[in-house]
């Protein structure tokens, strides 16, 4: 049984070929290719859960966006253009990322917690993101998030 996002990546697949759309094309082509490595990766080959295949699908938009980044630094705007191209494409597949408003009141929401639980200040960092993390799994990037704890508990 094929995961529905994994099913909904092939049927795109598909359509951008018929369509002649190579660079969407090539993209998912790639993001299948790496869900599938995940597959038979490890002592048994298995289906990923639509839940897996999003992490992997993460992955690969982050590898886009710091690909691009990369490519901005060494003055080659073109081929970061065309990561920044391949990570829209994919970030049509995540779920919508958090507002940072939304993030300051989850992460504000945490430090409370913590706090009522005894842990405080800089120190406080662990235990914040046990709280956090679960809540904004795969809603937020990990670098956004442990820059919004630093910054509530700093305040």
């Amino acid at each position: 049984m094929t995961t529905t996002l994994k099913k909904q990546l092939q049927e795109d697949l598909t359509a951008s070929i018929r369509a002649r759309d190579e660079l969407r094309s090539g993209t998912i082509r790639l993001t299948l290719s790496a869900i599938t490595n995940e597959e038979v990766a490890g002592k048994v080959a298995r289906e990923l859960s639509d839940e897996e295949v999003l992490k992997v699908i993460t992955r690969e938009a982050k590898k886009r966006r710091e690909a691009a980044e990369a490519f901005e630094a060494g003055g080659r705007t073109e081929s970061a253009a065309r990561e920044r191209a391949e990570g829209e494409i994919l970030a049509a597949y995540l779920p919508k990322q958090l507002s940072d408003e939304e993030l300051t009141a989850i992460v504000a929401g945490a430090v409370a917690e913590a706090r009522a639980g005894g842990a405080e200040g800089p120190r406080a960092m662990g235990a914040v993101m046990k709280l956090v993390n679960p809540k904004v799994a795969g809603l937020a990037e990990g670098g956004r998030v442990a820059a919004a704890v630093k910054q509530a508990l700093a305040g």
